[in-house]
């Protein structure tokens, strides 16, 4: 089974390491985590592209601020997987 996991990012940079880390450190590695930067002014962008470098699992998309259901919005219409 291919499940994908959204996660909507605004100024983020405070816990998005600790996310990141405990999403990618599964035992389940069938996965995609697919992280919606909704137009963050912090480091938060910056931290996804490092996880992205670091395990192709990672999927960015990044968009001016829309809100959190937007941001979800975006991940629907964008996922490959066979769950969300």
């Amino acid at each position: 089974m291919k499940v994908s996991i959204i996660i909507p990012i605004y100024q983020a940079e405070k816990y998005l390491k600790d996310c990141l880390d405990s999403i990618l450190n599964q035992t389940y590695k069938n996965i995609e985590v697919i992280l919606v930067d909704d137009g963050s002014k912090d480091n938060s962008l910056a931290i996804c592209n490092h996880y992205k470098e670091k395990d192709e699992r990672v999927v960015i998309i990044s968009q001016e601020n829309g809100g959190v259901s937007a941001a979800r919005n975006t991940v629907i219409n964008n996922a490959t997987w066979d769950y969300i």
